[in-house]
């Protein structure tokens, strides 16, 4: 009987004493793993990296424009430059094309003439000549000339009143001086013959 007991003790004892050590193993093993996996950091949400994305794609634009922007004006004073020294202003002439209206006239060319030599001869687009009626200025021609009296003479070819072909001729004797010297080409409607009205003059 003590012996069946001494035995039922003995095997308690060794049963609590594996329980306690099964814990202490799974104890072990949960620290481990812990150990080699680092802690679960969520990743922002879809709507974070939109917007995220959003942003940088903005930065990026202004970035372009203003790239951009540095360029046209680098182009610019480049263009100003050259021209200033290709065609001084002591020897500078330069002639303008500009339209009003354009009821009695669709222009097609201009031809110019400078001391009976041809400088320039200009084809237009429909969408040039609608830019002038809308009050564009077309720089037709920029040149060199020395001091002293010049003749010009501009030739207008396009359809006129009842669309008819349509050629007029239009002169002027300037002065050139010290300075640059503008000339503006002028076509207009006269309302009074409804016929079309061509003008040289000089800018002040």
């Amino acid at each position: 009987m003590a012996a069946r007991w001494m035995t039922s003790v003995a095997g308690l004892v060794l049963g609590l004493t594996f329980a306690g050590g099964l814990a202490t193993a799974q104890d072990a093993a949960r620290e481990t793993v812990a150990a080699a996996v680092p802690e679960f950091t969520p990743k922002p949400g879809a709507a974070a990296q939109g917007e995220a994305q959003r942003s940088e794609g903005r930065t990026l634009d202004a970035d372009v424009q203003g790239l951009k922007k540095q360029v046209l004006d680098l182009n610019r004073d480049l263009f100003l430059l050259e021209e200033e020294l290709l065609f001084p202003s002591n020897t500078q002439v330069a002639v303008f094309v500009s339209m009003d209206v354009g009821e009695f006239f669709g222009l097609d060319s201009v031809e110019l003439k400078v001391d009976n030599k041809n400088v320039a001869n200009y084809l237009y687009t429909e969408r040039e000549a609608d830019a002038l009626i809308k009050g564009g200025v077309q720089r037709l021609f920029i040149g060199n000339m020395k001091a002293g009296e010049h003749e010009l003479v501009a030739v207008f070819t396009g359809q006129g009143p009842h669309t008819r072909d349509y050629r007029r001729g239009a002169s002027l004797k300037f002065e050139k001086g010290i300075g640059p010297k503008y000339i503006e080409l002028t076509i207009s409607d006269r309302e009074s013959t409804q016929q079309p009205e061509f003008v040289v003059k000089e800018w002040e």
